[in-house]
């Protein structure tokens, strides 16, 4: 739970899939459906997708197109809707048709564009970035769309790198990308976090000049088929103005 002063005394419970590098070894179509349906069951008000659908080059995988991908994320449910945006790998195969397949099934994919939506905590706006390495990300143009005096102002974006250029006025940026290391050693923490900043966007809840951001650590797996101290996630996240706890 995370205390938002923008949503008063509602709260809106969103849940946070990314990094799902479908035919990747242990993440097969079976195994999305199982995501899918895990998912379902912690009936979310809003369903965001962080990117990175799809695999190449993981030793012991098999390449799935985005098509039967997203077949399978069809099957989400929530009240507010499923929302996307897509992630580097995504650009490395086929961008334009990873997010036709997508949207083909239902799901809206927000390329540096906003969308307000009716949700049980009220009207928020929904800001999707493209992906900062294959898509150049253009902040001012997504959120250009967005009225000055919206208050509950929602980003998606794949890469973390991308928050520093995130302005004030968003309550909160969800990120993926980073797998949280993928492996986390004790007492040494993530030898590898594939962001420019090392550890300070690896996962979890970021706050850094009242801005808040928050780095899901996934649930495949990219170039060696190994998580050891990050298990895959589906974070389900509620935003509160009401006291909480993380």
């Amino acid at each position: 739970r995370y205390e938002l002063a923008s949503f008063g005394n509602t709260s809106l419970r969103v849940a946070v899939l990314s990094d799902l590098h479908v035919g990747a070894p242990f993440m097969g179509l079976d195994k999305l459906r199982t995501v899918v349906q895990r998912t379902n069951a912690l009936h979310p008000d809003l369903i965001c997708l962080l990117g990175d659908y799809v695999i190449q080059g993981v030793r012991g995988g098999t390449f799935v197109p985005p098509e039967p991908i997203a077949t399978e994320l069809a099957g989400l449910r929530a009240g507010a809707g499923v929302f996307a945006v897509l992630g580097n790998h995504d650009g490395w195969f086929d961008a334009p048709r990873m997010a036709a397949a997508l949207r083909a099934n239902g799901i809206v994919v927000l390329e540096d564009a906003a969308q307000q939506i009716e949700t049980p905590a009220g009207p928020v706006w929904l800001v999707g970035f493209a992906d900062l390495m294959t898509g150049g990300s253009d902040v001012s143009r997504a959120l250009s769309a967005v009225p000055s005096d919206a208050t509950r102002i929602i980003a998606l974006t794949h890469n973390p790198d991308l928050f520093p250029q995130v302005p004030a006025r968003v309550t909160m940026t969800l990120a993926g990308h980073t797998h949280g290391g993928q492996v986390r050693l004790p007492f040494w923490g993530s030898p590898v976090v594939p962001s420019r900043f090392g550890q300070r966007y690896a996962a979890g809840h970021v706050i850094e000049n009242g801005r808040h951001l928050f780095v899901t650590t996934g649930i495949g797996t990219s170039i060696i088929p190994v998580r050891f101290g990050v298990p895959p996630s589906i974070a389900l996240l509620t935003l509160t103005g009401s006291a909480a706890s993380r």
